[in-house]
């Protein structure tokens, strides 16, 4: 089942403009990631939890050196330590090894650290339990935070929350959409 509220509380408006300017930073520093190895790096999602799982690069067995085989969707991650072939020369070996450290100093330089949505909803002052076992989900449109929520919101937890009918949810969602089309 789902709850729609809105609220226009400065308050929970700046949360909210918070964590979408977060998550716009994190996914800025996520494609510089992308371009350092010159592929996409993945927007990979954990519960309320971004990170980056790994880089789209080929399935070329001679990434396995450095890089885990590729996931389903083509991603691979980068090796704690590079995994020499059997029978590798010493020389090869030492090259292999100075290879994989440049490749982990240029991912750390570019790496965007986690982030997570709880934070968010923490500052909102929305229930993270419910949020988790039931879901939810909130937008900004002008100067007011929309929600649909999985549980229903306990009565002075968000400041501000006044429940609305779920059209009136939609038709604010669909001005979003329809902005970001436009862009």
């Amino acid at each position: 089942m789902s709850y729609f509220y809105k609220t226009e509380s400065p308050k929970v408006l700046a949360a909210v403009r918070a964590w979408d300017d977060k998550k716009a930073a994190w996914d800025a520093q996520r494609k510089k990631l992308g371009e350092a190895f010159g592929a996409d790096a993945s927007p990979m999602y954990s519960g309320s939890r971004n990170y980056v799982g790994g880089i789209k690069l080929s399935a070329s067995r001679a990434l396995d050196v450095h890089w885990c085989r590729p996931d389903e969707y083509g991603y691979r991650s980068l090796r704690r330590a590079p995994k020499h072939a059997k029978g590798t020369d010493k020389e090869v070996r030492a090259a292999e090894k100075a290879e994989h450290q440049r490749l982990e100093d240029l991912w750390k330089a570019h790496c965007p650290v986690d982030i997570d949505r709880d934070e968010m909803w923490e500052a909102i002052g929305v229930e993270r339990g419910g949020i988790w076992l039931s879901g939810g989900v909130c937008f900004t449109y002008g100067e007011t935070v929309y929600l649909n929520l999985g549980s229903k919101a306990a009565d002075g937890d968000v400041e501000g929350l006044v429940e609305i009918v779920s059209s009136e949810y939609e038709t604010a969602r669909q001005r979003v959409l329809n902005a970001r089309k436009a862009a």
